[in-house]
């Protein structure tokens, strides 16, 4: 029992004891201990969340290289795998996905998607949404990944040396050659993900890559990944993605010259769809 004339505290501080007997609750260490019970919380859910996640990369990834000797559709399988893989990792972290401006995906035209990037869940929710078939581009460093790697091999994705500019551009124009044959790539711009949630300068090699294949870039906002898991973060929080894909932007009208102009076009688009869509107002149609 305290005997006090001042205010002695009791419980490791949780409470205090005053001399008329009554009991005054310290609120500010109370609302701290809550805080740290539901980061527990929070922090043992990421990690169940996230071993449930590695078991479904290994499994799809396995199965992508199980099945790619025998079938007949070759990369297209293996992206429905992937597909799969991106709508099952989404599920068991909680993330739900809304797509908007799926009519503006032209049909039966390969295209170059260019998206903005906050968050390693931006890759499973375009991967699992956007209902067309393409190829990833992507830094060569990603290829060596166990598992992954050799699965991206065979889905046809193309790595890209960021390291050496010679062969960056030998990929790039590896890159168009693919593209002018049918198939669609998809690309984050920004080469890597947002730190601070803002959409920073776009690079230029994926607009010299555009201007080579010819055919319309795709820009496509994603909302609301960057709270789910941000960059350098294992903590995975349940929410919501929304891409929205606005209107295919015509090439034909640009030169390595004037590249800049189509740059800042493209950034354009992305940005005010992101931060309209950002800012919760509904009922915005996508540029």
């Amino acid at each position: 029992m305290c005997q006090c004339v001042h205010v002695v505290p009791c419980v490791t501080g949780r409470f205090n004891i005053d001399f008329t007997g009554n009991i005054k609750y310290n609120t500010a260490k109370i609302s701290s201990d809550i805080g740290r019970v539901m980061a527990q919380k929070i922090t043992v859910r990421s990690v169940m969340v996230f071993i449930l996640d590695i078991l479904a990369t290994a499994f799809f990834a396995t199965m992508v290289l199980v099945i790619s000797p025998f079938s007949t559709r070759g990369e297209n399988t293996m992206h429905k795998i992937a597909a799969m893989w991106g709508r099952t990792v989404l599920f068991l972290s909680g993330v739900r996905v809304e797509v908007s401006g799926q009519e503006n995906l032209p049909a039966n035209q390969p295209v170059i998607f260019m998206a903005n990037h906050q968050s390693n869940f931006d890759i499973l929710a375009v991967l699992g949404y956007i209902p067309v078939q393409f190829r990833w581009i992507s830094k060569k460093e990603v290829f060596r990944t166990p598992l992954m790697g050799p699965a991206m091999k065979r889905a046809g994705y193309i790595s890209i040396d960021r390291g050496n500019r010679p062969r960056a551009i030998e990929s790039l124009d590896e890159a168009a050659r693919t593209i002018r044959h049918g198939k669609s790539v998809m690309t984050f711009p920004e080469g890597t993900r947002s730190m601070d949630g803002a959409i920073h300068p776009f690079k230029k090699g994926l607009f010299y890559l555009a201007l080579k294949a010819g055919v319309p870039i795709m820009p496509v906002s994603i909302v609301g990944s960057r709270p789910i898991m941000p960059k350098k973060s294992l903590t995975i929080t349940p929410g919501k993605i929304s891409l929205i894909i606005a209107k295919p932007v015509d090439v034909s009208s640009y030169s390595l010259r004037n590249r800049d102009d189509l740059m800042q076009t493209v950034h354009d688009i992305i940005s005010d769809n992101f931060y309209r869509s950002s800012s919760h107002e509904r009922g915005t149609e996508p540029r």
